[in-house]
């Protein structure tokens, strides 16, 4: 298990705090995914997911493992986008905001999740079989995701 000895899983300050925000998004994003909506509780829990999401794509755009802005940079501020547009939606509280915050924030964890492989990926595979990797599990986390999205959200609006 040398190999192991070779993985470097927290780099500086700053990739502990994305660890540490990461943790706790990926805890929290699912909590809030198995309990109902609405809640007082939903909105701590959300406010704690939306504050960790908040630190962890900040923190992952100051990361440059890779000498330069790279795709990840990218789903960065695509994941930034989904968490901002949900938050925007249970503040304003506009007409149909409900649905509104749920896809946005489904559509978050969804990719919290998958940032998750692609990850995990760089850690533990190697180069020529990572990109596969990664997408087949995006592909089927995306996919699922979908699909109880949608289910749950057939829930909310009956």
């Amino acid at each position: 298990m040398e190999w192991l000895n070779e993985i470097q899983f927290i780099n500086s300050k700053l990739g502990l705090f994305h660890l540490v925000c990461s943790i706790i998004a990926l805890i929290f994003g699912a909590i809030i995914v198995l309990n109902p909506k609405g809640t007082k509780k939903h909105k701590f829990l959300g406010y704690t997911y939306v504050s960790s999401m908040l630190g962890l794509n900040f923190s992952g755009l100051g990361i440059y493992n890779w000498g330069s802005i790279n795709l990840f940079h990218l789903f960065a501020l695509i994941s930034l986008s989904t968490v901002i547009m949900g938050l925007y939606y249970a503040i304003t509280r506009n007409k149909n905001w409900f649905i509104h915050h749920f896809y946005w924030m489904s559509w978050s964890v969804i990719g919290l999740y998958s940032a998750l492989w692609a990850e995990i990926g760089t850690r533990f595979f190697p180069d020529k079989y990572f990109w596969w990797i990664i997408l087949i599990l995006v592909f089927l986390t995306t996919f699922i995701g979908y699909h109880i999205i949608n289910k749950e959200a057939r829930k909310l609006l009956n």
